[in-house]
Parts: C-alpha cells; structure tokens; sequence
C-alpha cells in the first residue's frame, strides 16, 4: 500500500478542516473526516494536541511578561495555565496583574487575578493558581 498517496486521496475526498463541523450525515467532525461523534481522540493525540497547546500558550505568557524567563518555574506555569486557557487577548487585559508580575508584587498579581470575572468563571483554578503565584508554590 502506498501510504502517502492514500493520505492524499482521502484528503482530497475528505477535505482537511482545521475546525469542527457537522458532515452530510450529522456526525461532529474535524481534520481529514475524522468522525468525533463516535471516535473521539486517541490518548497520544490528545497528549500531541496539549503539547501543541502548551508550546502555543508558553509563548504567549512570554510575549505578555518582559522576564517571563527569569520567573520562577511556578510562576511561569501559573501565567502559562492562564494563556493556555484565556489566550492571547483576554490576557492581555489583566494589565494590572501583568505590571504586578513585572514588579515581582506577587500579592498584587494574586489580588488582581482573583478579583476579575475569570476567577468567577474558573473558580477553585483560579484560587490555586493565585495562591501559586502569591507564594511560588503549589
């Protein structure tokens, strides 16, 4: 079997989609006619998909945070969760728990994420995470 004009053929016959949608029969569906409905993901795809995602939200804690790597490792990991969740415009906006993070006031940052309407969205998170960032451990 020729693998990569398989892959070809069913890509042409598929289509390759970088989002979900519904197909002709009513299945959720998304990539090259992968059929979400009744196959769901793989656990090393879905490990492949958070390692895609987390190299994604890394950046953007780094673009958002001058000396994003001379934080602690907690602290990195805490903005890094936030990214991973918010993205790169919701974050950006918490611009008073960012200046907090530059000037290394941890209880500021704490107090800045924990009074914003993603901690009510997030609950429990959100408190791990400012406690994590108040004290640079988890």
């Amino acid at each position: 079997m020729n693998l990569t004009r398989l892959q070809a053929q069913l890509s042409t016959d598929e289509g390759r989609k970088p989002r979900i949608y519904t197909d002709t029969v009513g299945k959720v569906t998304g990539g090259v006619g992968r059929n979400l409905t009744d196959n769901g993901f793989s656990q090393d795809e879905i490990d492949l998909m958070l390692s895609n995602d987390i190299v994604k939200a890394t950046s953007t804690a780094r673009s958002l945070v001058p000396g994003f790597d001379q934080l602690s490792d907690v602290r990195q990991e805490v903005l890094v969760n936030m990214a991973f969740n918010m993205g790169y415009q919701r974050l950006s906006g918490f611009k008073m728990m960012l200046a907090a993070v530059s000037a290394s006031n941890w209880d500021e940052a704490a107090a800045q994420m924990l009074s914003s309407k993603w901690a009510n969205q997030v609950g429990p998170r959100a408190k791990r995470l400012a406690n994590a960032m108040q004290t640079g451990a988890f």
